[in-house]
């Protein structure tokens, strides 16, 4: 793994500002940029559906609101505002011997090293649930086999998107209990009590002790800002991404 990684931690909130942030970074991403780790939250009662996911299939959609954008990678609706988040970057090239499979499995390695610090004996679905692995509608309740799970549990959920000069990946990691129905387990239901800053920061520290190496905070630039402006009013507030249909996705 690269030694350098810029770190950001920008105070953007709502799902459809996080989103277009990320998808500014990838724009703005070549195979020389220096990788990137952002930690981030989002407002209360927010969530995110998957980037093909079809709305309608959806029971009782209207009742989780109206404080959501699509994402950019695939997967269920994933509710939000009780979690801390991450995403990454680095260049295909730094994973290309090994597999999808393995390079999943690989960048999720810091999650084991953060959940086993905090004490938590942690599985990939894989290996524990094979006769389990399904999809769902609610990301937070269906199987994936990368998922983690503890105490038979899955906890938050990670999607990932790759392409010729890039592997984008992030991820949830869930902090207290939420109230709406599909929100899966926590850190809290398991008995560990941590502030936003404080998972940030154990976060941090696993990251680069998995993978030994620096993060650098850092600024937007110009140009990611300009991208992540534009991006945030043209498209992820838009009801044509939020709602259009999968066929026209195609």
């Amino acid at each position: 793994m690269i030694k350098n990684f810029r770190f950001l931690d920008v105070p953007y909130f709502s799902p459809a500002q996080n989103m277009a942030l990320d998808e500014a970074l990838m724009q703005n991403f070549t195979s020389k940029t220096t990788p990137i780790f952002r930690l981030y939250t989002w407002e209360n009662n927010a969530f995110s559906i998957g980037r093909f996911q079809d709305l309608s299939k959806i029971s009782n959609f209207d009742s989780f609101g109206k404080n959501f954008t699509r994402r950019i990678t695939g997967g269920g609706l994933l509710l939000h505002g009780f979690d801390v988040s991450y995403s990454l970057i680095i260049p295909s090239l730094r994973l290309a011997n090994k597999s999808v499979k393995q390079g999943y499995e690989f960048l999720c390695s810091f999650l084991y090293t953060f959940y086993r610090k905090l004490g938590l004996e942690i599985d990939f679905a894989k290996d524990i649930l094979s006769d389990k692995l399904a999809s769902s509608v609610f990301c937070q309740v269906g199987f994936e086999p990368y998922d983690i799970i503890i105490q038979g549990k899955k906890i938050g959920g990670n999607a990932q998107k790759r392409s010729k000069n890039f592997i984008y990946q992030h991820g949830s990691i869930p902090l207290h209990v939420d109230s709406r129905p599909f929100s899966g387990t926590s850190l809290e239901a398991l008995g560990i009590k941590l502030s936003v800053q404080e998972a940030k920061e154990l976060l941090k520290q696993a990251f680069q002790s998995t993978f030994d190496i620096m993060l650098t905070p850092s600024e937007l630039t110009n140009k990611e800002l300009a991208a992540f402006e534009s991006l945030h009013v043209n498209k992820y507030t838009t009801k044509e991404w939020k709602y259009e249909s999968i066929s026209t996705k195609l």
